[in-house]
């Protein structure tokens, strides 16, 4: 899963097939500073390739990456050389320092497996927020919005590659998988063809609404945004006497 042919096309084809990644950053951004004024640094849990974390870098002073994919890793380091990006898992993870701000994009957080998991890494989260934080979490689909068996393709060129990407998505349960269909075509090295599968989680709205509370977070969830899944923004919930 995120191998290493996929890591070297991942933003490029995304990009070409509508995700704009700046506007995207422009937007997480306001939404931080909407909750955290002044808000200066910020930890993408999930970074992937790093095609929001290049645009973080401007929007923030201090910005960091925490990838599983090592081949995911190693595209985000040749573009950011100057940025630490770190090989981490979201479920249990421990760095030196903390944010201002820790999203997680792209439904990544789809990929925890159970209740249990979906806690231990909001509480990993919350363990890396400055007082007065945010956590931004895009949620994979909830399972009341899924559409099983749905089907997506895309041909793009860019730069000097043309890529062919098709999905089937079916729904198993609580779960779903993707398989997905890649043909990458170039001068130097004609058409080759491979694919992955990625496995995600369907959770509930209300299952990440118990996460967050049992991390003790309190969240608000915006429609509709962050390509239809929307977004969730936690902060430390507030005792009250």
């Amino acid at each position: 899963m995120y191998g290493r042919e996929v890591a070297e096309i991942h933003d490029d084809l995304n990009s070409s097939r509508g995700k704009d990644y700046r506007s995207e950053a422009e937007y997480l951004a306001e939404v931080v500073r909407r909750h955290r004024p002044g808000a200066r640094s910020l930890l993408d849990v999930g970074c992937g390739a790093g095609g929001h974390l290049e645009h973080f870098a401007e929007l923030f002073e201090h910005v960091e990456g925490l990838e599983l994919s090592q081949d995911m890793l190693a595209a985000a380091h040749a573009k950011l050389p100057a940025v630490p990006l770190h090989p981490g898992d979201m479920r249990d993870f421990r760095l030196e320092r903390r944010f201002d701000a820790v999203v997680c994009l792209f439904g990544s957080v789809g990929h925890t497996r159970t209740e249990d998991e979906l806690r231990d890494t909001f509480a990993c989260f919350a363990r890396h927020l400055t007082p007065g934080g945010v956590i931004l979490v895009e949620p994979w689909w909830f399972r009341d919005r899924f559409l099983d068996g749905y089907v997506s393709g895309d041909v793009v060129k860019t730069g000097s590659r043309t890529i062919a990407r098709v999905s089937h998505t079916v729904g198993s349960g609580d779960s779903s998988t993707m398989r997905v269909h890649f043909l990458v075509a170039d001068r130097e090295n004609g058409v080759r063809h491979f694919e992955e599968t990625y496995e995600h989680r369907l959770f509930r709205r209300d299952q990440y609404a118990s996460a967050f509370a049992a991390a003790g977070l309190e969240a608000r969830y915006t429609e509709d945004v962050q390509g239809g899944r929307g977004l969730f923004a936690a902060v430390v919930r507030e005792e009250r006497s």
